[in-house]
């Protein structure tokens, strides 16, 4: 397992039945998990001193519970800084465990010693895009909400990125990635991070077992004739990394190299053991 341990303003404190007790900065929160299936004595105080507590309902969704949580706090990974905020569904605006992506992606960039031109397609609030960016990377950011965009330039901003060479695009991947072969575009690396369902602004259904790999095909049309890496995360249970292996594996033949899938994870502090928090699939020449 591929596991992000070089954060020092998160952490997972503990976990115990369906939920993990996390430390962002100075605040603590309490969110559902669904891997987390066992049941342990809550005995750290910190599951008496959150700041939020997200209930999920047994009807679907849920709702969070506040205890003196301002409405927008700022967290630092390295050089990169993240602006949080509660919202709907449970999340925060970044996914922790993601890092060790960062740092995969920072050193293939930063080894490349040439100029490296990434598209990162699903980039929800940029954790990838900053990290590439950081790492002297020209970055293609493509993501279907324009409020997770506007996210992504206000962390650019507060990692000091700003004029950094980010092309920001408010646009449906596939979509985007259908026209990009049209103009004869290409990339050194290209970054997904798909959701497992969505809709599409016309209403198209995207279900990531049905429309991942012809996606992951196309996008192999847009790298050019040396790339560099190809990256796909999934949340999607039961997807193991090993279809991730083979995915990348088939729809990159013609351009060697090698590939990896893992799990990825997340230390928890009270008991040494790593939470699995989905998986990555890692493509490189």
């Amino acid at each position: 397992m591929w596991t992000a341990k070089n954060w020092k303003d998160y952490q997972i404190l503990d976990t115990s039945s369906g939920e993990r007790l996390e430390k962002w900065g100075k605040y603590i929160l309490i969110r559902p998990d669904p891997q987390v299936i066992w049941n342990t004595p809550r005995t750290i105080k910190e599951w008496r001193q959150k700041n939020g507590h997200y209930h999920r309902s047994s009807k679907g969704g849920g709702q969070w519970e506040f205890f003196d949580l301002p409405k927008q706090w700022s967290i630092q990974y390295k050089s990169l800084t993240f602006h949080l905020k509660p919202f709907h569904f449970k999340h925060t605006g970044l996914f922790p465990e993601q890092a060790v992506n960062w740092d995969w992606i920072t050193e293939k960039i930063q080894g490349a010693a040439r100029e490296v031109k990434v598209l990162n397609l699903f980039a929800y609030t940029g954790g990838a895009t900053l990290a590439a960016a950081a790492a002297k990377a020209s970055v293609t950011h493509v993501d279907a909400s324009k409020g997770m965009v506007g996210w992504a330039k206000e962390n650019a901003v507060s990692s000091g990125l700003e004029r950094a060479p980010i092309r920001w695009l408010v646009d449906d991947c596939l979509k985007f990635v259908e026209r990009e072969i049209r103009r004869g575009n290409h990339y050194d690396a290209i970054i997904m991070d798909p959701p497992s369902y969505g809709r599409g602004p016309k209403g198209e259904i995207w279900k990531l077992e049905d429309c991942i790999y012809p996606l992951i095909q196309q996008c192999a049309r847009l790298l050019n004739s040396h790339p560099l890496f190809f990256l796909i995360n999934s949340y999607t249970t039961g997807l193991a990394p090993s279809v991730l292996t083979y995915m990348l594996s088939t729809a990159l033949k013609e351009f060697g190299g090698t590939v990896n899938s893992q799990e990825i994870g997340l230390p928890v502090s009270s008991t040494g053991l790593i939470l699995p928090c989905g998986a990555s699939g890692r493509w490189e020449a």
